[in-house]
């Protein structure tokens, strides 16, 4: 009887001998944790805590849309290879690859004018927001260069008529409006050269062709 009730005795002090252990260790623990950290630093973590979540909020939010524009693409019959087809479609359009259909404004040149004046009309239509400009049914693209003296002016080696043409797809109001406004460039090259003749007419449609050029670099190339 005595021997079970030591027994009982060394396990009871055993239990609590155990548990004051747990004790002791969790109470270290939790000093090592938050409990021990001071206020300032307690604010430091939250701040930190709140600028991630903003952070993840963020990028819930821009995965949220970029799933709903896809959603809505499929809706559609879209898909991210037709919208890269549209993109490079338009790409091709602006470098001068392929012909270009759209309102703009015919300008008709006659009598002399020398290339250095043709080059002046060129960039008031890119000012005015020409999207393709051709002369004399040569594409101008980056590179394109048109030159000579007055009667024989040429672009990209083709000789020009007289008269000849400047085509440009655009706002028809906006490039007539650049061009003829009052002291503009077609009133100073008339006042420069007064045998030269300079008509602009507003068109709803044109057609202007692709570049016959080459323009793969020579010397660059494209990174991603």
């Amino acid at each position: 009887m005595r021997s079970r009730n030591a027994q009982l005795s060394v396990t009871a002090v055993a239990f609590l001998l155990g548990l004051l252990v747990v004790v002791q260790l969790r109470s270290q623990v939790g000093l090592s944790g938050l409990e021990a950290r001071s206020a300032q630093e307690l604010t430091v973590l939250v701040a930190n805590l709140t600028s991630r979540n903003d952070q993840l909020r963020r990028e819930v939010a821009t995965l949220e849309r970029e799933v709903s524009d896809l959603t809505q693409a499929a809706a559609r019959g879209e898909s991210s290879i037709d919208r890269l087809r549209i993109d490079l479609a338009r790409l091709r359009v602006w470098a001068g690859l392929d012909p270009v259909v759209g309102p703009g404004i015919r300008i008709t040149v006659g009598g002399l004018l020398p290339g250095s004046a043709v080059e002046e009309l060129i960039n008031e239509l890119r000012n005015a927001g020409a999207e393709a400009i051709a002369v004399g049914g040569v594409r101008i693209v980056p590179g394109s260069v048109v030159a000579g003296p007055p009667g024989a002016v040429s672009v990209e080696n083709t000789a020009l008529g007289d008269p000849f043409e400047i085509e440009a797809i655009g706002s028809p109001e906006t490039l007539t409006g650049s061009l003829t406004r009052m002291g503009g460039i077609v009133a100073q090259l008339s006042a420069r050269f007064p045998e030269a003749t300079i008509t602009v007419t507003p068109l709803d449609r044109l057609r202007l062709p692709a570049t016959d050029r080459d323009l793969r670099p020579t010397h660059g190339t494209p990174t991603l």
